[in-house]
């Protein structure tokens, strides 16, 4: 069994011809030859070196010949599946498939509804948050970072927390970072429970991987975790300013981290992520929200698709807007359509707002509704002789006839409308007597309803006492390693052994 997913019935947008397709993998290439990528690791250069690339030690530059990176590509898997702790929420992620998981996005902290400024969430707050989510359908699996970690915990703690607060209220499958080696005690849990993890691997644009990121790929080939490569260059600063140079500098970047994968173990699971975006000119910074990101996006889609490697896209986890309002809705909903007709094998959607920086669960409540939106856009409209209802048209016939009692109406309204649950489509009349409540107050009803209704499957005792003590061990390394002070220490103890620990 594997989690449904939303199906596309009709052939994925594509914006770029097969020349242009051709044009664009021979270019990857050719960087890839002429000025390589810098591999600040000795274990990967002496690899690479033996596989028949040139390596200039000196500056640690790999040139890859397009043989080889080919070659690869051609072991890298066109589908696999990843386990949740729930066989029935198993992904199957396919290359150039005609299926989309929708993904909750990614903040770093969340916010005050009052003044819109960076809030970071309370523990019960991320546990409450966590088990919506895993009562939400349309959320297909859990993001890395759905918030970076809670209040109370330790920085080098952050991630660990927040993986096991994930793991203990949702069955559906989890994405995970890797900073201060905190993967190896995320990997260690997941195990623990029967599930894998979806990493994180994340080169430096341009062309980069430092030590600590290429030893990223040693570890997950050694767990046997699959992961995702992606720069995310910036176009116009780390990247070229124009898409389709920004496509080949990510595509060099993420195919160099999927040839190191392929010649550590043949067949191992990988995947293409999508995190290039335009700079703001007038600002400096990178443009969150730009028209132009979605433009690459469909083309990553369709360049991964050619390459028959699963990918996701990111256009839709974050915009540029600081509150839960008209410009958040515009800027992360039409992406949102665009990845999915673009035939995306994933994308981050749902809760997040400006910069990667914030999000709401109310909001992961509002976007949901537009996920199941997409969802039912992408099955598009069933031509049949029932659907056509020609007997039916003859039946009822011109005024007075009409549709609203007839047994075809009954049985195909739902199936083929969405029904909304946080979306006002009342009239105005109805709308005010009912108290006018706004698309936020429909968000917070769902939300406790959900709350209150919804039980995860939750963790074995065994489960829970493995992922307990696996917690422990990595708080005693942290502070074996001096990154927890003992001020630190006092304080997170007195929250483990308080009677309301783990959830609140």
């Amino acid at each position: 069994m594997a989690i449904k997913g939303f199906k596309r019935n009709f052939p994925p947008l594509e914006i770029i011809t097969d020349d242009e397709v051709e044009a664009i993998h021979r270019a990857s290439l050719q960087v890839l030859w002429e000025t390589g990528v810098t591999f600040h690791h000795e274990e990967a250069l002496k690899l690479f070196e033996q596989s028949g690339c040139k390596v200039d030690r000196e500056n640690d530059r790999v040139r890859f010949p397009p043989y080889l990176v080919e070659e690869c590509l051609s072991k890298a898997p066109s589908s696999f599946r990843v386990k949740a702790r729930n066989p029935d929420n198993d992904l199957i992620l396919e290359g150039g498939g005609d299926t989309t998981y929708i993904k909750v996005g990614v903040a770093m902290t969340s916010l005050d509804l009052e003044t819109w400024a960076p809030q970071v969430p309370t523990r019960k707050e991320f546990y409450d948050y966590m088990k919506v989510l895993d009562g939400l359908p349309y959320y297909h699996g859990m993001s890395c970072f759905p918030f970076f970690g809670f209040a109370g915990v330790p920085e080098c703690m952050l991630l660990v927390e927040s993986n096991a607060a994930k793991i203990r209220c949702s069955s559906k499958p989890q994405q995970e970072g890797g900073v201060l080696d905190n993967h190896l005690w995320n990997i260690k849990m997941a195990k623990a429970v029967g599930m894998d993890l979806l990493l994180l691997l994340n080169p430096a644009a341009p062309l980069t991987y430092y030590g600590e990121t290429a030893q990223l790929i040693y570890d997950y080939v050694a767990e046997g975790q699959p992961f995702h490569v992606v720069s995310g260059p910036v176009a116009g600063s780390t990247g070229p300013a124009t898409i389709a140079g920004s496509i080949v500098t990510q595509n060099a970047e993420t195919m160099a981290g999927m040839c190191l994968a392929q010649l550590l173990n043949p067949g191992h699971r990988v995947w293409a992520g999508n995190m290039m975006m335009v700079q703001n000119m007038r600002t400096g910074s990178p443009s969150f929200a730009g028209i132009e990101n979605a433009l690459g996006e469909v083309v990553h889609a369709q360049m991964w698709r050619h390459y028959q490697i699963p990918c996701w896209c990111s256009d839709s986890a974050w915009g540029d807007s600081k509150q839960i309002d008209y410009q958040a809705g515009y800027e992360l909903n039409i992406p949102a359509m665009i990845q999915a007709l673009a035939g995306a094998s994933a994308m981050f959607f749902g809760g997040s707002l400006t910069a990667e920086l914030t999000g709401h669960w109310y909001k992961a409540v509002m976007d949901h509704d537009i996920a199941g939106m997409i969802g039912r856009f992408l099955s598009g409209a069933t031509v049949n002789e029932d659907t056509l209802a020609v007997d039916l048209i003859n039946q009822v016939g011109p005024i007075p006839g009409y549709f609203l009692n007839t047994a075809h109406s009954r049985k195909w309204w739902k199936k083929e409308q969405f029904v909304p649950k946080t979306l006002d489509q009342d009239s105005y009349e109805v709308w005010a007597q009912k108290g006018g409540k706004t698309a936020l107050d429909h968000a917070k009803d769902v939300y406790e309803e959900i709350l209150a209704t919804h039980q995860p499957e939750p963790l074995t005792p065994e489960q829970e006492q493995a992922v307990e003590g696996i917690l422990q061990e990595a708080r005693e390394h942290y502070r074996a390693q001096g990154q927890i002070t003992e001020e630190e220490w006092a304080s997170y103890m007195k929250i483990v052994e308080s009677p309301s620990y783990p959830y609140a």
